[in-house]
């Protein structure tokens, strides 16, 4: 019997729920071993994040697991397969269909358990820092909430391809795993304003922002000329002041970026992406997503209250079989 995560009124359930009749074309049928929590999931929940129109209303964007099904016209897959996906939503469940092109195996060397870490993350760092923001070797990123799952992986990839990181974090601990995943410059957001530290640093030519509110008058202070400040979050809140000024005189970009809402051959470009220019990294163990620990899938209640905590350092991953 299928099951999956229910949002009932402030409490989860996992639940029995309708079986997947069949694998339309161009899709993988994927039972789920792992899956993992996203801050879109607590916005999801929250009601205020809804999926969009023809997406599984299940939480979940990302999950693990083997091939059990594939449809028509899918070459690449066959059942049997440890697989890893990017998710519209159907991850809090124990089976999912989901479009090939947004599969893809497990990297070399790496459990289900893993690879669960790896599709939303990274998918959204490659996204931002090389298709959004063009970086080019040598220049230079601002990342902030960077021990998250995605400031975890955005520190790796960014420092492995050529782009020094400059890390914010709200205490200590934090900080510390950022400077051993290659963040060269820190700031403590705990103790104030980033400006003068990270201009002290040079200025950066690339913000990665999940906060946006009061944050987005300072980015635009520590923004080098042509620099790209890409917003993927409102931690802070949706109302900003931007200084139209700075933005003109130095040729700044404001980028409101979101990755669910993009269209499958976008996502199917972004996971052939990673695919040819991430994997390698993967499998040779340049780079690796950080876990900080699991849940069941019956618990996620409590794993979702973790991450709402900002307790984790990494990803948070739920355990369905």
């Amino acid at each position: 019997m299928t099951k999956a995560i229910r949002i009932n009124g402030d409490a989860l359930s996992w639940e029995d729920c309708e079986p997947i009749s069949e694998v339309p074309e161009g899709h993988v049928a994927i039972d789920i071993a792992w899956t993992a929590v996203n801050r879109a999931d607590l916005m999801q929940r929250a009601g205020v994040y809804p999926p969009p129109p023809g997406a599984s209303d299940i939480l979940g964007l990302e999950a693990s697991g083997v091939v059990s099904r594939v449809g028509k016209g899918v070459t690449d897959f066959k059942p049997g397969d440890a697989v890893c996906a990017l998710l519209t939503g159907g991850g809090y469940a124990s089976e999912v269909v989901v479009p090939a092109v947004q599969v893809l195996p497990v990297p070399k060397g790496y459990s289900l358990e893993q690879a669960a870490a790896i599709p939303e993350v990274f998918a959204t760092a490659w996204l931002n820092l090389y298709h959004e923001a063009q970086l080019k070797p040598g220049e230079k990123v601002l990342v902030h909430a960077a021990a998250s799952g995605l400031g975890t992986a955005v520190i790796q990839l960014a420092t492995a391809l050529g782009n020094p990181v400059f890390a914010t974090a709200g205490n200590e601990d934090k900080l510390e795993i950022c400077k051993r995943l290659g963040a060269s410059g820190f700031w403590n957001r705990s103790n104030g304003s980033f400006v003068e530290a990270v201009t002290q640093w040079g200025g950066v030519d690339m913000i990665l922002d999940p906060v946006g509110g009061s944050y987005i008058a300072e980015d635009q202070k520590v923004l080098n000329v042509d620099g790209r400040l890409v917003l993927i979050g409102l931690l802070g809140g949706r109302m900003a002041e931007v200084d139209l000024g700075l933005m003109l005189v130095k040729r700044q970009r404001l980028i409101g970026s979101t990755l669910r809402s993009r269209t499958v051959v976008d996502k199917g470009e972004v996971m052939a992406a990673l695919y040819q220019h991430v994997w390698p990294l993967l499998s040779a163990r340049q780079i690796e997503p950080v876990i900080d620990r699991s849940w069941p899938i019956q618990e996620a209640e409590a794993a979702m209250a973790y991450v709402a905590e900002n307790k984790n350092i990494g990803k948070v991953l739920l355990k369905v079989t």
